[in-house]
């Protein structure tokens, strides 16, 4: 097959000093990052590593992650991204649950690394730490690797670690067929051509900015801007000055500046032919508030799991308004997408059911986890996503929950994220889980957990008067309990087999 690698050396011969990337520090052309790449390479090379061996990349935004990934690649091994914002044991359980055999580290992250020196080998980047080789230095210094390299395409190119949300986070195999599908597909799905320049602002080591945007626009031989980490005003500023014509966010990414810098007006987005967004939906009216204070309506909503590589479905600008809240009807480009019933049959309209994917991005399986992996597949090779969707009469898919988070009362089926929207939408409520707890009669109740705003009160009845017109009876929260906060992971999904325990 045709691997990424092999289609990056081709943009280096025929568009060389095309801008492949741009960081704080420097502009990487096509022939740079390509031969960034072969010199990486031989630095890994150099540290023992060899095809099939496992390389961490704990980084922010930077080259040193795009050429560590490359110069693994070119050696046959396999690259483990980690988010940077986890604490040292679990940074420590992703090392040795990948068996990991070096892992390059931005050098703000020091403290990690010394958290873990004896888990694996290390490498510096960005920054320097005192005692640890230098990979920056170390791939200026080498020479870079020669000849051509031939990628299995049902090698691992990737493990990708899930948010552990129900427990111990899993890893995700992905092979390079699956990474060059999963590039093309995003690309086709937002038409990105070698005329645009993509803003990476969300963190590399997450699956979409990573294998879509990242690799979708290298593979299409666009440029990227690189934004270390994201703030508020950096993001605005970057979109402007660089004349960004594509970038992605969660939907906090855009709405954020709105709260934080104010009057945009100031800023050019005049550039800018797509805003892709995923990570949850937008309402309509969010929607309309986006559009006016960014001067530009081509917002796309864009739905996947780091299962599926990460692809999945499409909510296109046209339908942004009239369809708020769903996540579109089609898969993008070479997806296919159905709503299960609990028969395993093709839901109509107005059911909800489970939906499946299937595609050539998806993962080989979860590492040394065959039961899951098993669980997680059907008999055809469909993927079972574990999110549930109701569709409307026109075939829109609409998400009402996570299977594992339906709570069944009294026989009757409640979508912990419909009463999670209706407490939310109170205005003294700053944060609110719902889970089912156990009951003798009933089966499950259902059971709300609540953050107030500072200097709001707010008692169990008047919220119950709140939701009275808004739910169905079987559907208010039986129970609330009052908290300071809620256990989330540092992407922000709620931790709920932590409140279920509590």
């Amino acid at each position: 097959m045709t691997d990424f690698v092999a289609l990056l050396e081709q943009h280096a011969r025929c568009q060389p000093e095309k801008l492949a990337l741009r960081t704080a520090q420097r502009d990487w052309s096509y022939h740079a990052l390509a031969d960034g790449g072969r010199r990486a390479a031989s630095v890994l090379q150099a540290h023992g590593i060899g095809a099939g061996d496992r390389v961490a990349l704990l980084c922010f935004n930077t080259a040193g992650f795009m050429l560590a990934l490359l110069g693994a690649w070119r050696l046959g091994a396999t690259v483990v991204p980690i988010n940077h914002k986890l604490q040292g044991p679990e940074v420590q359980y992703i090392l040795a649950h990948a068996r990991v055999k070096l892992c390059v580290v931005d050098g703000a992250l020091a403290s990690i690394a010394a958290h873990n020196a004896q888990s694996c080998g290390w490498l510096s980047t960005d920054t320097a730490i005192d005692g640890m080789p230098d990979f920056d230095a170390e791939c200026a210094a080498a020479t870079a690797m020669q000849g051509d390299v031939v990628l299995d395409g049902q090698s691992v190119a990737e493990i990708l670690y899930t948010s552990g949300t129900t427990g111990k986070p899993k890893g995700c195999l992905l092979s390079h067929s699956a990474v060059l599908q999963t590039a093309m597909s995003a690309a086709a799905s937002t038409s990105l051509t070698r005329t645009d320049r993509t803003l990476i602002a969300m963190p590399i080591w997450h699956s979409s900015p990573l294998n879509n945007w990242s690799l979708g626009t290298l593979l299409m031989g666009g440029s990227l801007v690189f934004l270390r980490e994201y703030s508020p005003q950096a993001f605005v500023q970057t979109l402007s000055d660089e004349r960004i014509t594509f970038t992605f966010g969660a939907p906090i990414a855009y709405l954020a500046p709105l709260a934080v810098v104010g009057d945009l007006s100031v800023y050019d987005f005049s550039a800018i032919r797509l805003w892709a967004y995923g990570g949850g939906p937008l309402g309509a009216e969010m929607v309309r508030k986006l559009a006016q204070s960014y001067r530009n309506d081509r917002f796309i909503q864009v739905y996947g799991m780091t299962e599926t590589g990460p692809l999945g479905s499409v909510l296109y600008p046209e339908e942004a308004q009239s369809k708020a809240g769903s996540i579109g009807r089609i898969g993008t480009p070479g997806v296919v997408i159905e709503v299960r019933n609990t028969e395993g049959a093709r839901c109509a309209a107005g059911e909800v059911g489970e939906i499946y994917l299937r595609s050539p991005g998806i993962m080989l399986g979860y590492l040394d986890d065959p039961q899951a992996t098993a669980k997680a597949f059907d008999a055809q090779g469909w993927y079972a996503s574990g999110d549930l969707a109701r569709i409307d009469e026109e075939g829109y898919l609409f998400i009402v929950d996570r299977l594992k988070d339906m709570i069944v009362t009294g026989g009757e089926n409640v979508y912990s994220k419909e009463v999670e929207d209706a407490i939310a939408g109170h205005p003294a409520v700053q944060d609110v889980a719902v889970v089912g707890r156990a009951h003798p009669e009933w089966g499950e109740t259902v059971v709300a957990m609540l953050v107030l705003k500072p200097q709001q009160n707010l008692s169990d009845e008047e919220l119950k008067a709140y939701l009275s017109p808004k739910l169905a009876r079987y559907k208010i929260p039986r129970v609330f309990e009052w908290r300071d906060q809620l256990p989330r992971t540092v992407t922000g999904k709620l931790l709920k087999h932590v409140l279920r325990a509590s």
